[in-house]
């Protein structure tokens, strides 16, 4: 949300030309109070406003901007005090941003950034995108195995302003193999043996993460060893950076917002809805909705192969949205519940068994309960407590329907190498529409013949 409660101060202040002010504001809050009290300024303001600022304080205020405000500003404004600005981002958060840029302009760019920090641009622009090589910073504390605690220290305190962080300094050979990892805990605890190598002190069994490992497995292997950052090493074990944290945890909210809209049937969106147009936007949604509709049209077939014996029976045609309803509800939460499950790895493939018994009687028993309920009020409608049970009998077996249904479609997908998102509840529940409209018909007919 816009905050404006600056806005007039500012733009007064930029009129007056009200350095030492302006200097101020840019110190004076932390730089995500900064970015927010500026969002209501225009590009060239944000832009005038951000030059009071120290380099490094600039590129912190910067990153807090919208995406979207961030590109903009990148392909209007100046570029040498954008090529400026890239310097002081982490590399990996400049890859992440020019990747949103025209190419032409990139060049442009890039031209005028220092030659080292160009190459470690283009180095990371040369990974696909989602995955680990693509979220890496190459600024990451790496120090000699033959190093003693002292010597490590000083070299820390050379590094540190380059570091994006030092919880963990990861040691390696002299062919960059990485070797172990030291925290900075357990170094700075090391002081009072300030002649103990890194080799003494160092873990050998080093979590890490291939160059090619997709995001999604990198925030898995974070999670899992609730570790605050996670080396990335190539085919042959050499370094090549650190993901952190705060980059695992972009890529959990960018997977979730995908399985949420996998989930309700809309493919993924790139971009932010807002910002998504609109024809594209109805090619998203509409693509599993023409699914969904002819889903919903095979229902429709199905209740016309029995219109006249329905005409007959014309009181069973009120139950029919308790029925589909009933059979799409208990399909829908079964299979969000094991989509999750698959997700977080609280299941696997080889709990289908578990996991179809579990839902089977999770179906008895919430079919009981719904059908116990549904024959109360038959009782009122039906002609005889006999034909009542046509309803209790149809929920219990579309209930059971839509929960194995939910349950097992998912595990087919997981097992055809396919993301289980895809198995949307409204498909869950378009299958269960057909499905209960014919159990309910033929329990019908059962009991009327």
């Amino acid at each position: 949300m816009m905050n404006t409660l600056f806005l007039p101060e500012l733009r007064e202040m930029l009129a007056e030309d009200r350095t030492d002010e302006l200097r101020e504001f840019c110190t004076a809050l932390h730089p995500a109070r900064t970015a927010e009290f500026m969002e209501g300024l225009d590009d060239e303001e944000t832009w005038r406003v951000l030059q009071h600022a120290q380099p490094t304080l600039q590129a912190e205020v910067f990153q807090y901007f919208p995406v979207d405000r961030q590109v903009e500003l990148i392909a209007t404004q100046d570029e040498k005090q954008i090529a400026v600005l890239v310097t002081q981002l982490p590399a990996d958060d400049a890859v992440d941003l020019l990747r949103k840029v025209p190419e032409d302009r990139v060049d442009a760019i890039l031209a005028l950034v220092p030659a080292p920090d160009r190459r470690d641009i283009r180095r990371l622009q040369t990974f696909a995108e989602g995955t680990a090589g693509a979220m890496m910073t190459t600024e990451v504390a790496c120090l000699a195995e033959t190093l003693t605690v002292r010597q490590a220290l000083d070299e820390l305190s050379r590094q540190a302003e380059r570091l994006e962080t030092i919880y963990y300094i990861y040691v390696v050979d002299t062919t960059n193999h990485l070797r172990g990892v030291v925290s900075g805990r357990l170094l700075i605890s090391a002081i009072g043996r300030p002649e103990t190598t890194l080799a003494d002190l160092m873990k050998t069994d080093v979590v890490s993460v291939k160059v090619h490992d997709d995001q999604e497995q990198v925030a898995q292997k974070v999670a899992f060893y609730n570790i605050m950052a996670i080396p990335v090493v190539d085919d042959a074990n050499h370094m090549m950076g650190i993901i952190t944290h705060d980059d695992v945890i972009d890529v959990v909210r960018e997977e979730a917002a995908e399985d949420v809209q996998r989930i309700v049937a809309v493919k993924p969106l790139s971009d932010s809805y807002l910002r998504t147009p609109v024809l594209l936007l109805s090619w998203k949604r509409g693509f599993w909705l023409l699914i969904l509709f002819f889903a919903a049209l095979s229902t429709a077939f199905a209740l016309r192969m029995y219109q006249s014996w329905l005409d007959t029976y014309a009181w069973l045609v009120l139950f029919i949205p308790l029925i589909i309803s009933s059979g799409g509800n208990s399909g829908s939460q079964s299979s969000t519940l094991i989509i999750s499950a698959l997700v977080t790895k609280d299941v696997e493939l080889s709990d289908w068994g578990l996991i179809v018994r579990r839902e089977i009687i999770m179906g008895l028993i919430l079919g009981g309960i719904m059908g116990a309920m549904g024959f109360l009020c038959a009782l009122i409608l039906a002609p005889t407590p006999f034909t009542a049970l046509i309803i209790p009998i149809t929920i219990l077996c579309v209930v059971l329907c839509g929960t194995c249904l939910g349950s097992i479609l998912p595990l087919i997908f997981k097992r055809m190498g396919l993301d289980p998102a895809m198995m949307s509840n409204q498909f869950v529940a378009g299958l269960s529409d057909l499905l209960g409209i014919l159990i309910y018909v033929n329990v019908a007919l059962l009991f009327l013949s």
